[in-house]
C-alpha cells in the first residue's frame, strides 16, 4: 500500500485517495454539477488532502515535537541510548547448576527475563547448545538448552554495572535444566519470572531429552517451577545471593487432571505479575488434544505453596500472552490471527472480556489491507512512579520515513492518557530487534532485549534513565493541567489531548504531550492558527499508524471541542473539521462544513446534511463533533445538536479505522483566498461528552490558557529529553 506521501508523488489516473465528504461543486469540463436540495453527497477533492500530507513527517508524536527532524534523529536516538551485553554467544561463561567450573559455550541467548527482589536485579536467558551430527547426517547430541541467570547489586551505578560485567569473572549461572554433560538432556522454553517479597518465582515449560538404544527421544512437555530466596550477604559473590528450590512439576500436582480439555502447557516468557492483594500470576499457554492453542494463567493466594489453572481463555489460537494487573483486574495481550487483542478479568481468569478502549495505544488492528505480524507489544508492566500507577510498555512501530517496523518504542499511559517516545531500539539489515522485557524497580527503569545478527543471538540491558525523567515530567504536566482545568471546572474526566497555544514552527504541540497536530500554510494566533484558503489547514494524526499515533479509542468514542471563528462567506460550501478514515478508503466520517448561504452543514459517512442553524462571518463559535458506541455520530454548535445519526457503521464492517482529524482552511483551488478561519483550543475527549459538559468546555478562562501553555513551554526543555529518545 502506497503511503500517504508516497501516494502524493505517484502518478494517478483515478483518484485512489479521495476524501468524501462535504466539499464545493466539483468542476467537469468547465461545468459545475447541480446543487442537491438539503441533502448530497460530495467529493472533499484530494488535493487539498494530499497537499496536508505530503508536509506531514511522521515525527508528529509528542516525543519530537520540539526537535527538528533531519531524517536521522530516530537513528541516533536508539544509538544513543547505553547498553551492556549481559550474555554473548560463546564468551558468557556460564557454571552449571551447583557450581563448579564453565562447561561448554552457549550457541545462542533467547527469552529474556527481567526481576528485582532483595537488592538483587536478576537476568534471565535461555542458553543454548547447538546440536550436532555425524557425517552422515545422524543426530549425536539435539539441540539442548537451560535456563541461565546473572546477578546484579540494585546499587550499582551504570559504571560501575558496565566494569563488573567486564570482567574476565563475570559469569551466567545454571538455574534450571541441563545442556550439557553425559546422560540425558534438557531442552527448556521461554523462562517467565516474578517476585513477591525476596522471593524469586520461575516457571519454564521443559522437555526432557533422553537417549534410548542409541536414539535421541523428547519426552511429554512439562511446566516447572522452581522459588528462589534472595539471600543476598555483604560483600559476596553472586553466585550465593539467589538460594534455588528444587523445581516442581506442576504437570503432577495443578495440571494433572484436565481441566477444560486442556492437556499441554508452555511457559510464555516475559514477566508475571503481582497483584494487589497478594496473588500470584503467571501466564500460560495451553493446548488441546486437537494441539489447538489457548492463553491461559495459573495463580498462586498463598505464596506458591499451591497452584490453580483458570477455568477462562481468550478465545482459539490467541496467543503469546503478556499480562499485568490494573486497578484489582488482570489485563492480558494476546496475539490473534486479526492482529492484537487486549482483554481483561475481573475474576481471576474464570472469564475474559474484550476490553475495547483499554490500553488505547496497542494497535489492535492492522490500518491497511496487509497486516503487519510485527507491530506487536513486547512487555507490559505496572508501575507506581511520582506516586501516580501507570502501565508501560515497549511496542514496535514505525521510524521516521520508514515504511517497515523496524524500531521499538516505550509507552507510558494511566489508561486514559498515553504517551510515547523513542526509539529505545532499532533494527536494520545487519541487526535483528527481537523480544525485550521491563522492569521499573527500586526507582530505575531498566530494558533487557535479545538483539540478533549473523554472528548469534545476544541479550542486553539498557538503564532508562534520561526516559524515567521523561516519563516523570509528562506525569507532572498531566496532573498540572489537570488542576489548572478543574479550577474552571472544565471537565477533565477522559480528557487526552489538547491543542492551544503552545507551537514550534508547522507543529501545533499537544498540551498534554501524547501526539501533535501537523500544520500546513497557516498563521499562529494566539490559543491556536489561522487557515486561509487552499492548502492550510492542520493534520491531528491520533490513530495514525505511520505517525505511531496512540488514540484507538477515536474508533469507539470519542468527543472533538474546538473553537472557531469563520472570517468570510465562501464561494462553495467548505469543510471545517472532521474525522477521516485511514487509506485507502479515505472518507470524511464525521464533519462539520459551512455553507455558501450562511448555513451549518454536517457530514456522516461522506454524506452531507445542510442543517437549520446558521453560522455569522467573524462570530466564534464552539463546535464539536462526536462518536458513542462505534456507530452513533453527533455535531454540536454552541452546546446545540445541528445534526446526528444513529446508523453509522461500526469499526468491523467500515473497512478502516479513524486515523486523523483533519482542519481545513479552504477547498477552492482557483480561489485561494476565498475562504478563511481561526480555530483554537481544541479538546480531545476519549467519551461522549453530555450537552451540559459541552458547555462547561466553552467556558474557559483565556488567561488560564495562557498561563497553562507558557507553563508548557517552559517544559520543553525537558521535552527536548523525549525528543533525544
Amino acid at each position: 500500500m502506497l503511503s500517504r506521501v508516497a501516494a502524493a508523488k505517484a502518478p494517478r489516473t483515478h483518484n485512489l485517495c479521495r476524501v468524501t465528504g462535504s466539499s464545493g461543486r466539483r468542476r467537469e469540463g468547465g461545468e459545475s454539477e447541480p446543487q442537491r436540495p438539503n441533502m448530497s453527497r460530495r467529493v472533499f477533492d484530494s488535493t487539498i488532502l494530499l497537499l496536508l500530507v505530503t508536509t506531514m513527517c511522521c515525527d508528529t508524536c509528542g516525543a519530537a515535537a520540539a526537535k527538528e527532524n533531519d531524517g536521522k534523529s530516530d537513528l541516533r536516538s536508539a544509538e544513543e541510548l547505553q547498553w551492556v551485553n549481559l550474555f554473548v554467544p560463546q564468551t558468557t561463561p556460564v557454571l552449571p547448576e551447583g557450581g563448579g567450573t564453565p562447561g561448554t559455550k552457549r550457541d545462542a541467548f533467547v527469552s529474556p527475563s527481567l526481576v528485582s527482589a532483595g537488592g538483587v536485579l536478576a537476568a534471565f536467558a535461555r542458553g543454548e547448545i547447538d546440536a550436532q551430527y555425524a557425517v552422515d547426517g545422524k543426530v549425536i547430541k539435539p539441540t539442548s538448552s537451560a535456563v541461565v541467570a546473572e546477578y546484579i547489586d540494585s546499587s550499582w551505578d551504570w559504571s560501575t554495572l558496565v566494569e563488573k560485567v567486564s570482567e574476565s569473572t563475570w559469569k551466567a549461572y545454571t538455574v534450571l535444566g541441563k545442556a550439557e554433560g553425559k546422560g540425558n538432556l534438557d531442552f527448556v522454553l521461554r523462562p517467565t519470572t516474578t517476585t513477591k517479597g525476596n522471593k524469586v518465582f520461575l516457571l519454564v515449560g521443559s522437555t526432557a531429552l533422553s537417549y534410548v538404544n542409541g536414539i535421541w527421544k523428547r519426552d511429554s512437555p512439562d511446566l516447572k517451577l522452581v522459588v528462589g530466596d534472595v539471600t543476598k550477604p555483604t560483600g559476596g559473590e553472586p553466585s550465593g545471593w539467589i538460594t534455588w528450590g528444587i523445581p516442581t512439576s506442576l504437570n503432577q500436582t495443578t495440571l494433572k487432571i484436565p481441566k477444560a480439555g486442556l492437556n499441554d502447557f508452555d511457559s510464555s516468557g516475559g514477566s508475571g505479575v503481582l497483584m494487589e492483594d497478594g496473588t500470584i500470576v503467571f501466564p500460560v499457554i495451553a493446548f488441546n488434544a486437537g494441539n489447538i492453542g489457548f492463553s491461559t494463567t495459573i495463580y498462586s493466594t498463598d505464596d506458591g505453596a499451591n497452584w490453580m489453572l483458570s477455568n477462562g481463555t481468550p478465545p482459539a489460537e490467541c496467543l503469546e500472552p503478556r499480562i499485568t494487573e490494573w486497578e484489582g483486574s488482570l489485563l492480558m495481550i494476546v496475539d490473534c490471527v486479526d492482529g492484537q487483542r487486549v482483554y481483561e478479568s475481573r475474576d481471576m481468569g474464570k472469564t475474559w472480556t474484550e476490553a475495547i478502549g483499554t490500553l488505547s495505544g496497542v494497535w489492535v488492528k492492522s490500518q491497511s489491507f496487509f497486516r503487519d505480524l510485527n507491530l506487536r507489544v513486547d512487555a507490559l508492566i505496572t508501575a507506581t512512579i511520582e506516586g501516580r500507577k501507570v502501565m508501560l510498555y515497549t511496542q514496535r512501530g514505525y521510524a521516521s520515513g520508514e515504511k517497515r517496523v523496524n524500531t521499538l518504542y516505550l509507552w507510558v499511559t494511566d489508561n486514559n492518557r498515553s504517551f510515547y517516545f523513542g526509539p529505545i531500539a532499532m533494527g536494520n539489515a545487519a541487526n535483528s530487534m527481537l523480544v525485550s522485557s521491563l522492569l521499573y524497580s527500586d526507582g530505575s527503569l531498566h530494558l533487557l532485549q535479545r538483539r540478533a545478527n549473523d554472528k548469534g543471538s545476544v541479550i542486553s540491558l539498557a538503564r532508562l534513565t534520561e526516559e524515567l525523567k521523561t516519563i516523570k515530567s509528562v506525569l507532572s504536566t498531566w496532573s498540572k493541567l489537570d488542576a489548572s482545568f478543574s479550577a474552571s471546572s472544565t471537565p477533565t474526566a477522559g480528557l487526552v489531548g489538547l491543542l492551544s497555544n503552545s507551537a514550534s514552527g508547522d507543529t501545533w504541540i499537544d498540551e498534554y504531550r501524547s501526539v501533535n497536530a501537523k500544520v500546513v500554510n497557516a498563521v499562529k494566533v494566539h490559543d491556536g492558527f489561522k487557515f486561509t484558503g487552499f492548502g492550510s489547514g492542520a493534520i491531528w494524526p491520533v490513530n495514525n499508524r505511520e505517525s505511531n499515533g496512540p488514540h484507538t479509542f477515536v474508533n469507539y468514542d470519542f468527543t472533538l471541542v474546538a473553537t472557531v471563528i469563520v472570517h468570510k462567506v465562501p464561494k462553495n460550501s467548505t469543510t471545517l473539521l472532521g474525522a477521516v478514515l485511514a487509506e485507502p478508503i479515505s472518507t470524511l466520517f464525521i464533519g462539520l462544513s459551512y455553507g455558501t448561504g450562511g448555513t451549518w452543514e454536517t457530514v456522516f459517512n461522506g454524506e452531507t446534511t445542510t442543517s437549520g442553524s446558521t453560522w455569522m462571518p467573524g462570530k466564534e463559535y464552539q463546535v464539536a463533533i462526536m462518536l458513542q458506541d462505534g456507530n452513533k455520530g453527533s455535531v454540536y454548535v454552541d452546546g446545540m445538536s445541528v445534526g446526528s445519526l444513529a446508523t453509522l457503521p461500526t469499526p468491523e464492517v467500515r473497512g478502516a479505522e479513524i486515523a486523523d482529524f483533519y482542519f481545513v482552511g479552504g477547498e477552492d483551488e482557483e480561489d485561494k483566498k476565498s475562504s478563511s478561519v481561526t480555530v483554537k483550543n481544541v479538546f480531545l475527549y476519549n467519551r461522549p461528552l453530555g450537552a451540559d459538559e459541552l458547555r462547561m468546555v466553552k467556558k474557559i478562562d483565556g488567561s488560564m490558557h495562557g498561563s497553562v501553555s507558557r507553563a508548557l513551554l517552559l517544559l520543553l526543555g525537558l521535552w527536548g529529553i523525549a525528543a533525544l529518545y
